[in-house]
């Protein structure tokens, strides 16, 4: 492949070197280490075999890389800039998404203290934005929080425009000063399943920065240049144009729905 963004164009030239297994995933991933065609290190990615996926109740089986490949694509063309460079190719184990590896900052702390769980009385005087009560093991009260962080907010934008069922805490981090948003498979049902712990901005206005990237995407599919043909079923394209609508008549961050369960388990 010669076209495509640098990130796009390294993932499909190089050859995929496994170095390990990623065992707190849930589904078979590999941290691959990318070799030009010339023998040079080039970095490396996440890779995700298809064959490796788990079976679920709620998604088609083997469909969870081509959904990781869709959020990176809705992500770019929106100008969201959220999701790594990811592609769907060959590897060792089959095909499969491959995604640029962030080195994301590694201070114990979860999400790069994005997300956080903390005492009632620290919500208000330290900037977060509550998600959910909680309680230690002495029955103390906590509160499952989030930062007040602009890019955060547009993630949990973005979330809503992918139908993002998993949003934990640790599918977010910081590169320097660039926040990433991580693992996208379980996204674009057919049926709503928006499960995160970004829900301290529910009910706010979207704001004219993102209602435009929501018409760049809706834009992007009415001209069919979108990239996501036969990544997506025929249904899951039209629920995709479906929020997208609903957002620019109503432009605002949804509030948990009260049919469900909203938070994705664990939150970690």
């Amino acid at each position: 492949m010669t076209d495509g963004p640098p990130g796009e164009r390294l993932l499909h030239r190089a050859t995929l070197e496994p170095v390990g297994l990623l065992r707190e995933a849930s589904n078979v991933t590999l941290l691959v280490d990318l070799v030009e065609p010339d023998g040079s290190p080039a970095g490396r990615a996440v890779y995700k075999p298809v064959r490796g996926e788990r079976p679920l109740a709620d998604f088609p089986p083997g469909t969870l890389a081509a959904r990781e490949v869709a959020a990176y694509l809705v992500s770019e063309l929106g100008g969201w800039g959220l999701v790594p460079a990811t592609v769907l190719r060959d590897g060792p184990l089959g095909p499969g998404s491959v995604q640029l590896w962030m080195e994301t900052e590694e201070d114990g702390v979860p999400a790069g203290g994005l997300v956080d769980v903390v005492t009632p009385e620290q919500v208000a005087t330290d900037g977060w934005l509550p998600v959910v009560a909680a309680q230690d093991e002495e029955g103390r009260p906590l509160v499952v929080v989030h930062a007040d962080h602009p890019r955060l907010r547009s993630l949990a934008v973005l979330d809503v425009v992918l139908d993002n069922a998993d949003r934990k805490a640790a599918h977010v981090g910081l590169v320097g000063e660039r926040l990433w948003g991580f693992d996208h498979g379980l996204s674009f049902n057919a049926v709503p399943k928006l499960r995160t712990v970004l829900w301290g901005w529910a009910g706010e206005d979207l704001g004219e920065v993102e209602l435009e990237r929501v018409r760049r995407v809706l834009e992007g599919l009415g001209s069919g240049d979108s990239g996501l043909d036969g990544l997506l079923s025929a249904a899951e394209l039209v629920s995709l144009r479906v929020r997208l609508e609903e957002l620019l008549v109503d432009p605002r961050l949804p509030v948990p729905p009260e049919g469900r369960y909203p938070l994705p388990w664990p939150l970690w």
